[in-house]
C-alpha cells in the first residue's frame, strides 16, 4: 500500500519485488481454479469423493453426503476412508460391518485401472460406484443412485416377460407389422392355427408375402391377394379396424382382424369354426321347428311377406292344415309316439309338394301351413289337397303298431282372398274351420260367407268357457225301465246348458265343442259329482248312468275323479254306470283300457252307448268286455223295417249269449216296447218310459219304482 512522506508531501509509492508480484498472481489464479473446481464438484449430479495415497479424504461434494446420509460435521477432509465406513455403519446406512465393507471395496481401490461395481444400501437403494486411480496415489470415486433406473429396467423386463407370456398364451394368433409393412412380431398361436413353421413366416415378411405363402401352402382357398392388400392399406389410411372371415381348405373358419396402431398395424387370427357353426345352428333354430326341421312361423312369414312384396308376384295359395284325431294318438301312446308321428307327417307333406319353391311349415302342435307358388288355378290347389289327404290317410306304422290320422285343410288364394299375409292366413284358417265342422279329413276353399260361421263358432266357444264358472249347467234325468218287470231300475244323467243369451242349448251342439277346446274334462267331472250327489237320495239299488267322453278317459286322472265323486256322495260303486261310445275304444289305447279295467274292478258298470252306429262294434266287444250295450235310437225308430228289426233281434240275442244287458234307447210307442219285450230285450229308455226331468221330479218317479203304477 502507499506510504506517506515525513514532510507531509506525497512520496513515490514503494514497489513490491517482481517475484512477489508473480507469486501473488499465481495464488489468485490457483484460488480461482479451486473455486471453479469446488463449484464444479458441488454441482455434479453424482456424488464425488477423492482420497489420497494414505486413504484419507481430500474432498467430497454434497451429493456424496446426501447419497449416504452422512453427517457433514463428521465427514471432513483428512478423515480416513475406514472411518467413513464406520460412520455409515453407525447411522445404519450400511448393513455389514465397516471391516466387511472395507474388505469388499479394497480390491477395487487397489486396482491400477478404473473399476465399477454396485452396492445395495440397507434402505434398499442401489448405488453405482466407480473408482478412478490418481497418478500420485489415491483415487476418485463417483457415486450414482441408480435405484429408479434399475427399477425401470426391471419393470421393462417384466413388461417384456408379460408380453412374451401373453403372446405365447394367447388363444388368438398375432402378427405385428411395422410402418414399412414388415412383420416384427409373430406368436406361436399363429403357427399352430395354420399348422406352419417359423421358417415359413420369418420376421421381415410382408403382408403380401404372407398371403401368397398361405396360398402356396394350400392353407387358404383361392383369394385375391391384390384386393386383400388394397383393403388393408385402405384400412390403415382410414385408421379403422377391418375384419374378414377366412375359409381354410380343411373346413375351418378363421376371423382375421386388422387394427391400425402407431407406426404399423396388428393382425389377429381367431379360430371361430365352432362359433360360426353354433351361430348357424342358432339361426337355423330361430327359423326352423326343432322337432320336424320344417320352417317355423317366423320363417314362413318372412317367405310369404317377401313373396307378396314382389310387384310381379304371381298368384299363390295358402293351405292351413290340421291333423284329425292327433290328440287321440298322444293320449293313447304317449308324446314320444306323437312326436314321431309329427315328424313322419312332415316328411310326407314335403314329398307331396310339387317343387322346391313350395314351402311347408309347422306353426306348432299338429298345425302345418303350406305356400303353393306358381298357382295355376283352383284345380291346381285341389290336386295338391287331394294328394295330401290320400298321403296322410295311409297308416303310419311305428314299432309294429298302426296309427291312423286324417287331415283337414283350409285354402285361401292370393290375391282373390287377400292381398296381405295376415288376411290370407286368417281366411285359410276360416276355411279350415269349415272343413273340420263338415266332417274332417276334408279340404275347403275360403268363401266370404265363412267369416260369419267362424265368428259364430268362436262366440260359442267364448260363451261355453264362461258357462261353467257362471253355473249355467244343470242335469236332467231320464228313467230306465226293466222291460220284464216294468220297474224303474235307474236313470241316465243328461247335461243341459241354460245360457242367458242363447236359451237352452242342446247337448249335441255344445258337447263336441267342449271336447275340442278341452272344457269337457272339468265339465264332465262336475257332471259326475252332481249326478252321484243326486243319486245318493234315491232308493237303494237304483243305478245312475253318466256319459263319459273319450277325452275324459284319456286325460289320465279320470279314475281318480270317479273314485272321488263316489266317496264324496257315498254312492256304492255298483250303482254307477259309465256310458262310453265306440270312439273311446277305437284306438285301443292302453291308458283307456287300463282305466276302464280299474273302474270295472271296483264294481262300476261299463255300458257301450249308441251300439251299432260304428264300423266295428263286435270287435270292440271282443277287445273289452262291457256290462251293457245300448241299441241306438235310430234302430228303434225304424223297427217297422224288416232289416232293421232283424238287426235289433240279432243284437238282443248277442247280448243274451254274452251275458250282457241290452238297453233300447228312444222307445216311444207301446208297439216298440212289445217287440222288444217279445225278443227278450232287458231294458228300455225313451219318452214312453219317461221324459228327461229335473232332479226333484225324477226323485218322485224313482220312488214309485214302476211306470205302470203311475200310468194305470
Amino acid at each position: 500500500m502507499p506510504v506517506a512522506d515525513a514532510k507531509g508531501g506525497s512520496a513515490v509509492p514503494d514497489r513490491e519485488p517482481e517475484g512477489m508480484d508473480r507469486s501473488r498472481h499465481m495464488e489468485d489464479e490457483l484460488r480461482e481454479r479451486n473455486e471453479r473446481f469446488s463449484a464444479a464438484v458441488e454441482n455434479m449430479s453424482h456424488g464425488l469423493c477423492m482420497f489420497d495415497a494414505d486413504e484419507r479424504m481430500i474432498i467430497c461434494n454434497g451429493n456424496y453426503i446426501n447419497i449416504f446420509c452422512l453427517d457433514p460435521k463428521v465427514i471432513r477432509p483428512g478423515i480416513p476412508f475406514l472411518d467413513i465406513l464406520r460412520h455409515s455403519v453407525d447411522i445404519g446406512i450400511a448393513s455389514e460391518s465397516a471391516e466387511q465393507l472395507y474388505a469388499i471395496r479394497k480390491p477395487y481401490i487397489d486396482q491400477a485401472k478404473p473399476s465399477t461395481y454396485e452396492e445395495t444400501l440397507s434402505d434398499g437403494r442401489i448405488i453405482n460406484i466407480s473408482h478412478r486411480p490418481l497418478a500420485l496415489g489415491g483415487w476418485v470415486s463417483i457415486y450414482e443412485d441408480i435405484t429408479e433406473h434399475r427399477r425401470a429396467e426391471q419393470e421393462l423386463k417384466e413388461q417384456h416377460r408379460r408380453f412374451d407370456a401373453a403372446l405365447a398364451n394367447m388363444s388368438q394368433g398375432l402378427l405385428m407389422y411395422d410402418a414399412d409393412g414388415k412383420m416384427i412380431v409373430r406368436n406361436g398361436r399363429f403357427l399352430e392355427l395354420y399348422n406352419v413353421t417359423a421358417a415359413d413366416f420369418p420376421l421381415g415378411t410382408t403382408h403380401r408375402d404372407a398371403l401368397e405363402r398361405l396360398l402356396e401352402l394350400g392353407i387358404y382357398t383361392k383369394i385375391d391377394v391384390d384386393s386383400e392388400v388394397a383393403k388393408t392399406e385402405a384400412c390403415l389410411v382410414a385408421g379403422k379396424m377391418h375384419s374378414a372371415y377366412r375359409h381354410l381348405t380343411d373346413g375351418r373358419t378363421i376371423l382375421v382382424t386388422r387394427q391400425p396402431m402407431s407406426g404399423g398395424w396388428v393382425a389377429t387370427f381367431d379360430d371361430v369354426t365352432e362359433r360360426r357353426r353354433t351361430e348357424e345352428r342358432m339361426t337355423h333354430l330361430a327359423h326352423h321347428d326343432t322337432l320336424t326341421g320344417l320352417p317355423n312361423r317366423q320363417m314362413f312369414r318372412e317367405r310369404l311377406d317377401l313373396a307378396l312384396e314382389d310387384p310381379a308376384a304371381t298368384p299363390l295359395a295358402i293351405f292351413s292344415l290340421d291333423l284329425d284325431r292327433f290328440k287321440a294318438i298322444n293320449d293313447s301312446w304317449g308324446h314320444p309316439a306323437g312326436d314321431w308321428l309329427l315328424k313322419t307327417v312332415a316328411d310326407r307333406l314335403q314329398r307331396c309338394l310339387r317343387s322346391e319353391t313350395d314351402v311347408v311349415a309347422r306353426f306348432g302342435g299338429d298345425e302345418f301351413v303350406i305356400i303353393q307358388f306358381n298357382f295355376k288355378g283352383i284345380a291346381d290347389a285341389e290336386k295338391l289337397a287331394k294328394r295330401i289327404v290320400e298321403t296322410i290317410a295311409k297308416p303310419f306304422r311305428d314299432k309294429s303298431r298302426d296309427m291312423h290320422v286324417g287331415i283337414s285343410m283350409g285354402i285361401a288364394v292370393f290375391p282373390d282372398d287377400g292381398s296381405d299375409a295376415d288376411t290370407l292366413l286368417k281366411n285359410a284358417d276360416t276355411a279350415l274351420y269349415r272343413a273340420k265342422s263338415e266332417g274332417r279329413n276334408l279340404y275347403r276353399f275360403f268363401e266370404p260367407g265363412m267369416d260369419a260361421m267362424v265368428r259364430v263358432r268362436r262366440a260359442l266357444e267364448t260363451d261355453l268357457e264362461a258357462a261353467l264358472p257362471r253355473q249355467e249347467f244343470d242335469l236332467d234325468f231320464q228313467p230306465i225301465m226293466n222291460i220284464a218287470s216294468g220297474e224303474i231300475v235307474g236313470a241316465e244323467a243328461l247335461m243341459r246348458w241354460h245360457s242367458p243369451e242363447r236359451g237352452t242349448v242342446a247337448p249335441d251342439k255344445f258337447i263336441p265343442v267342449a271336447e275340442e277346446i278341452g272344457l269337457i274334462v272339468p265339465l264332465g267331472e262336475w257332471a259326475l259329482r252332481k249326478a252321484c250327489s243326486a243319486a245318493a237320495g234315491w232308493p237303494a239299488g237304483l243305478r245312475i248312468a253318466v256319459n263319459v267322453s273319450a277325452v275324459q278317459l284319456k286325460s289320465g286322472d279320470f279314475a281318480r275323479s270317479v273314485i272321488s265323486a263316489l266317496a264324496f256322495s257315498g254312492v256304492p260303486a255298483d250303482r254307477l254306470e259309465l256310458e262310453i261310445t265306440e270312439t273311446v275304444l277305437m284306438d285301443e289305447s292302453e291308458v283307456v283300457l287300463r282305466t276302464l279295467r280299474q273302474l270295472r274292478g271296483l264294481g262300476i258298470r261299463i255300458a257301450l252307448d249308441d251300439f251299432g252306429t260304428g264300423y266295428s262294434s263286435l270287435g270292440y266287444l271282443r277287445r273289452f268286455p262291457v256290462d251293457k250295450i245300448k241299441i241306438d235310437r235310430s234302430f228303434i225308430h225304424d223297427l217297422g223295417n224288416r232289416d232293421t228289426a232283424a238287426i235289433v233281434r240279432t243284437v238282443i240275442g248277442l247280448g243274451a249269449e254274452l251275458g250282457i244287458t241290452v238297453t233300447a234307447e228312444g222307445v216311444e210307442t207301446e208297439a216298440q216296447l212289445d217287440m222288444l219285450r217279445g225278443n227278450g230285450c232287458n231294458e228300455a229308455q225313451g219318452y214312453l218310459i219317461g221324459v228327461p226331468s229335473k232332479a226333484a221330479d225324477i226323485q218322485r218317479l224313482l220312488e214309485s219304482r214302476s211306470v205302470h203304477s203311475q200310468t194305470g
